[in-house]
This record gives structure tokens, sequence and C-alpha cells, in this order.
């Protein structure tokens, strides 16, 4: 399990904001659709099932296989797009336009290829914000002080 320990920031349902300590390893994540960075660290929307409260520090936690899956979404997809592309590219550019440079043709249509898986990657990683199996879970309550949280 990843796991991480944060302040809950506001609860919304079934699902709480925890604001945790900002890593090098969020400038890469698969997930980031699912934190807000501020200021002080990154806020990760979390499901409670533990009925968190705001103010008290819990853990949170991400099976690795989630994260996994979203790396090489992420990653791999948008790669073997791109060097698809470019071989398609290539073979198109040697059989149909022998006056242009084949590799011209190549780059376009490995980077055309790229394009296209980004567009995919966006669409999944907006399916998968609302999909509870990729969410980060509260898994306990480490300190009991929370507060009321009152809108006046």
């Amino acid at each position: 399990m990843i796991e991480e320990t944060g302040i809950v920031t506001s609860i919304e349902g079934i699902t709480a904001k925890v604001a945790v300590q900002r890593k090098g390893a969020c400038e890469g994540c698969a997930v980031k659709g699912i934190c807000e960075t501020t200021e002080g660290g990154t806020e990760i929307e979390a499901l409670n099932p533990v009925n968190a409260k705001v103010g008290q520090t819990v853990k949170v936690s991400m099976k690795p296989q989630a994260y996994l899956k979203g790396t090489i979404l992420v990653y791999g997809i948008p790669l073997i797009f791109f060097i698809t592309g470019a071989i398609i590219g290539k073979n198109i550019g040697e059989q149909y336009f022998k006056e242009t440079n084949s590799d011209l043709v190549a780059a376009i249509a490995g980077f055309s290829a790229l394009v296209i898986s980004f567009l995919g990657v966006k669409i999944w990683s907006r399916n998968v914000e609302t999909n509870p199996e990729y969410k980060p879970v509260i898994e306990e309550i480490i300190s009991k002080r929370g507060y009321a949280h009152h809108d006046t």
C-alpha cells in the first residue's frame, strides 16, 4: 500500500479532502487528477469510511495496483503510440511520398499518434477520477483532535 499521513480539511459526503505534504513524486504522478496542489502541500480527495472529521490527522492509503496501472497508462501508452506512429509513418512515407523525406513523414505520424494518445489518456483519467477503485481511502484516524466545521 502507498500510505500518506495528512490532516482532513473538508468533508463532502462520503469523501474527505486531506492535506498531505507534497513530495517530488507528485510531479510525475499518474493519478494527479485526484489531487489539488496548494501552497502548503497537496490536497487529496479520499474515501472516508472511518468518518474522520475536519482537523483530524489520518492515514490515507492507495492500492499499488491502481498506481502502477495509472503509471503504465500515462507513460507507456503514449510511448507505444509514438513509436508505432513513427514506424507506420516511415513505411507510408517510403511507399506513397517518395518525393518527401520519409523521416519527416515518420515524425509527423509519430507526433500525431502521441497527441491522440494524450487525448485518450485525458479521457481515461476523467473516468478514473470518479471510480472508487482508483481513489485513496482513509484507513485510520491517527489524532482524534478534530473540530466541528460551522459555516456562518
